[in-house]
């Protein structure tokens, strides 16, 4: 054991201040919720500010990613109806992307179901996220105008909830071009909210100090995905900005479905046979061994039979109580499957301390992502 985990593992079952590396302060606050009180805990939106500039959302979003492809065939009208549902719910944010095939389309089919069939103040509550992943080309004005058009078509609103940006390279410096673009058609009423996703804690300061009004940055955030918490937490907590996490349940990983599955042997349990299941199996691997995640599986399971909740439930709601975290999304397969009673339980969920300490215990025997990997984002660069 090195003598970093050695003394982060102290630190869990003391109230002594973190002296030794991110890892160790990370360790300490988050084996406490950084949410105070009985109200916050059990407040089911969030305001997301900077200036002038707020925006309302659920704490649980809606993510349509799976409408891309690769998680089954989506029929249009079915997957209308579930997100009617979903809102009926109170889960009213949905996330989405100008490159997730159908998703924009969806809401904007979804959205026009609300005005006519719901209240207006039904309507005030649902709220739609999307982002805008460019090619790293020229970002001049026009190209970013006609880019946000064709969403703002696409989802058949007159101004964007939030719109939040992703640049695949640091290098080219086009991001802040495009960024203050955007600001632009923000002050022409085009944008509500302007967000960021999977950027770093060093491009986020760069992009603040450049004036653009970022409310959030939407990454990657999980029990054992806990990066978010070593550095980009700190900047958000000085300057406001939120957290949007995704990959929180890690695509169902964190599921009583992958519970005592061996994976070495065939056909015993249950495939990998989406994307996201891929993708946080490569996580896994990274964090540490098929064998801990079980243990990690059985302690998420141990609590959420404490509190009557499944798997998935105690993983969200462990990251929804970490340092400004805003929200989490949990991944919807609209007309295929929906896990709605079990997605509302998570903000009626408390963890008490025990069960946080519980938890951040296994995560950190586990490997250092950030050193592993690096800061938020870096996976994709």
């Amino acid at each position: 054991m090195s003598s970093c985990l050695f003394f982060c593992r102290n630190l869990l079952s003391s109230s002594l201040p973190a002296t030794g590396c991110l890892r160790c302060h990370w360790a300490l606050r988050s084996a406490r919720s950084c949410v105070s009180t009985t109200e916050e805990k059990n407040a089911r939106v969030v305001t997301l500010k900077n200036g002038s500039d707020s925006l309302v959302i659920c704490r649980i979003i809606n993510g349509m990613w799976q409408t891309s492809g690769g998680w089954g065939t989506i029929d249009g009208g079915a997957a209308v109806e579930a997100m009617l549902s979903h809102a009926d719910a109170g889960l009213t944010s949905f996330d989405m992307s100008n490159h997730y095939g159908p998703a924009e389309d969806l809401y904007g089919f979804f959205i026009n179901r609300v005005r006519r069939e719901r209240p207006p103040e039904f309507l005030e509550k649902i709220k739609g996220l999307t982002k805008w992943v460019p090619s790293p080309v020229n970002m001049t004005s026009n190209y970013v105008r006609e880019s946000i058009n064709t969403s703002l078509k696409r989802m058949d609103v007159a101004s964007l909830d939030m719109l939040q940006f992703h640049w695949w390279d640091y290098s080219n410096s086009g991001y802040l071009d495009a960024l203050k673009h955007l600001a632009d058609l923000k002050e022409e009423g085009k944008i509500k909210t302007l967000g960021l996703t999977n950027f770093d804690t060093e491009r986020l300061q760069i992009i603040l100090e450049n004036g653009i009004p970022i409310v959030s940055n939407q990454v990657q955030h999980s029990v054992i995905d806990m990066r978010p918490q070593q550095k980009m937490a700190e900047l958000c907590q000085q300057t406001g900005v939120k957290l949007i996490t995704y990959g929180t349940v890690m695509g169902g990983l964190l599921s009583e479905k992958f519970l005592d599955v061996n994976l070495s042997i065939p056909f015993s349990g249950p495939t990998l046979n989406t994307p996201s299941l891929k993708k946080y199996k490569r996580m896994v691997d990274a964090w540490g061994s098929w064998s801990l995640f079980q243990v990690l599986l059985q302690r998420l399971k141990n609590i959420a039979s404490k509190h009557g909740v499944s798997i998935p439930s105690v993983a969200v709601r462990y990251v929804l109580n970490q340092a400004s975290v805003a929200g989490s999304m949990v991944g919807v397969r609209l007309g295929l499957s929906e896990h709605i009673k079990d997605t509302c339980a998570i903000l009626s969920l408390d963890l008490d301390e025990e069960d946080m300490r519980s938890i951040t215990e296994v995560s950190m025997n586990g490997r250092d992502l950030l050193k592993a990997i690096g800061d938020c984002g870096d996976e994709y660069r």
